[in-house]
């Protein structure tokens, strides 16, 4: 069984103090443990794929979000030690860096046949946010014939949603919630 683990939007926009759609705090507080996450899968040969909110300075998305995650900017790059780690590993054939234009990381980026060519099967998601882009991921590896496993520990939004959205991935994509 192939395993990946997808991060989702752990942007300076979606995750630093400054950020113009941030978590903050609760998103920060993850870094560690998605750190770890990353490591482990790698080590155990599986794919670490970064999954990113990438748009245009005039996307339509932003008639009903406030700018965010524009393509070259400060606000798309990872955020804190995450970036770091990136480069440190961005070399590696099984570390992928993603761009999306939806809340899905499925959703027209090939994401999905990639893995499979790779022989994954189970998928691994964490980062922000749980009730958005998250629960999304996960509709779609579902819906790409992906297990999903949602690391609790690993999740945060700036909603008080994130719990019945864990719940929700539960019962109607039958996620793993760890």
């Amino acid at each position: 069984m192939g395993e990946a683990l997808l991060i989702v939007d752990m942007s300076n926009d979606f995750v630093h103090d400054e950020g113009t759609l941030t978590v903050g705090k609760p998103g920060q507080a993850i870094v560690p443990y998605i750190v770890s996450l990353a490591d482990r899968m790698l080590a155990s040969g599986g794919v670490v794929a970064v999954c990113m909110d990438e748009h245009d300075p005039d996307d339509r998305h932003f008639r009903d979000w406030p700018p965010h995650n524009v393509r070259g900017t400060w606000g798309q790059q990872l955020y804190g030690d995450l970036a770091t780690w990136y480069e440190r590993h961005k070399e590696h054939p099984d570390v992928w860096y993603v761009p999306k234009r939806s809340y899905n990381a499925f959703y027209g980026t090939g994401l999905g046949g990639r893995l499979r060519e790779r022989g994954v099967d189970a998928v691994h998601v964490c980062g922000v946010c749980t009730d958005i882009c998250d629960f999304l991921t996960v509709a779609g590896a579902y819906d790409e014939g992906f297990h999903a496993v949602v690391h609790r520990q690993g999740c945060a939004t700036f909603t008080d949603l994130g719990d019945i959205f864990l719940e929700h991935m539960r019962r109607l994509f039958h996620a793993e919630i760890a």
